[in-house]
């Protein structure tokens, strides 16, 4: 599959489950299938993200078309407000 979501399961941030709940409306609502990958499963896994993302700090929700960075919420928002979603993920 070609989107990939990183979120996590595991966060005290409202913000970050607010930003991650409304991404995934968004998706749903555009019919644009994408993976979940949960960080909170391992070190790896988020550590995975922050390289991929080229940001140490780097926090979910991020967004990615395979292995190929898309951006974080605040990227993926403007995008929303632009109607430019498929072209910020980077879909044919």
């Amino acid at each position: 599959m070609g989107i990939k979501l990183y979120y996590t399961t595991v966060t005290a941030s409202r913000t970050v489950k607010s930003q991650q709940a409304e991404v995934m409306r968004i998706l749903d609502s555009k019919s644009i299938q994408y993976e979940l990958v949960d960080i909170s499963v391992g070190g790896e896994v988020r550590d995975e993200m922050r390289s991929k993302a080229g940001n140490p700090t780097a926090v979910p929700p991020q967004l990615f078309n395979e292995d190929q960075y898309c951006g974080d919420y605040e990227m993926f928002s403007e995008a929303v407000e632009a109607d430019a979603v498929d072209q910020f993920l980077k879909l044919p």
